[in-house]
């Protein structure tokens, strides 16, 4: 199974509010309100792939009740690990061009609460076929604690895949990560360097075994010890953003179980990631536009 870690999860609230402007007063159409968080959103896109997976996600408080309800409700597994603090709440503001993010900072965690989260991904690592550490750090950690995971799964032979940035990420870098899947702007603070392919680079040169960067309209680029790769949405989309990288780390995980060649990983998670902007929120994807965009994806060596 895939095991996908949220160190800040988080209840995911999304408006969706038409001709959306700021300073301006609104009627929301829609509220959807769902368990979320990065590592939680990709747990979803693999539950809908019918891929086995187990989301880890330290819980507290009324929302963090709220969140383990909604996720024995859709029928994703999940291990909870009971923290102190309140979990946070996301509000995702869509207006059907764009998303509008409003983020709550979360709990603060301290080291015998992360220890717990730390063992329980322990105990699962026998059973793991990749490991997915996905999103920031709740307040009270240190920047490495998300390192000292991918190093015991790295350990272990498990692959992972890491999408942070920061701090968190740059720690990470030293466990030597399976994947690290920066977007562009990430990529570029990460290293200092604007062109993509040559920030990649750096990241393989800092500890990661291969890079694969999301670029927004532009797609995906891969950097890899075997070759680089770009894959582009077959067509232009308007949508809600929210969610559209995680959908690429869910098919990056599923194409690391299988043993699937870079170039067809990229063109599956360039359509999985188009085929969720046209979803009205995280985690979701339309099926027939994926199967749609799958049949005209591809990647081309760079």
């Amino acid at each position: 199974m895939i095991v996908t870690l949220t160190p800040n999860p988080a209840l995911d609230i999304t408006y969706t509010v038409p001709g959306f402007r700021p300073h301006a007063t609104h009627r929301v159409a829609e509220v959807c309100a769902q368990a979320g968080g990065k590592g939680v959103n990709v747990a979803r896109v693999l539950h809908t792939l019918d891929r086995p997976a187990m989301a880890v996600l330290p819980l507290g408080g009324r929302t963090g009740a709220e969140i383990a309800h909604d996720l024995a409700a859709c029928g994703i597994p999940y291990a909870g690990v009971p923290i102190d603090g309140e979990t946070r709440r996301t509000v995702a503001v869509v207006d059907g061009t764009d998303t509008t993010m409003l983020n709550e900072p979360g709990p603060e965690v301290d080291g015998r609460q992360w220890a717990a989260v730390h063992q329980r991904v322990r105990e699962l690592l026998p059973y793991t076929a990749v490991l997915v550490v996905s999103g920031s750090l709740p307040r009270g950690l240190s920047e490495d604690a998300c390192a000292a995971l991918i190093r015991l799964a790295r350990g272990r032979g498990v692959p992972v895949v890491l999408d942070a940035d920061g701090p968190v990420l740059a720690a990470g870098l030293s466990a030597r990560p399976t994947v690290v899947k920066p977007n562009a702007a990430e990529l570029a603070a990460a290293t200092g360097i604007e062109d993509p392919v040559r920030a990649a680079v750096a990241l393989l040169a800092a500890g990661a075994q291969a890079v694969v960067a999301s670029l927004g309209p532009d797609g995906l680029l891969a950097v890899t010890p075997d070759g680089s790769w770009r894959a582009r949405p077959p067509q232009h989309l308007a949508g809600n953003t929210a969610g559209a990288g995680d959908a690429v780390v869910a098919a990056l995980a599923v194409g690391l179980a299988d043993g699937t060649s870079w170039p067809d990983v990229l063109a599956d998670a360039v359509a999985l990631s188009a085929a969720t902007v046209l979803a009205p929120r995280a985690g979701v994807f339309v099926p027939e536009a994926y199967r749609r965009f799958a049949a005209l994806a591809c990647a081309t060596r760079v």
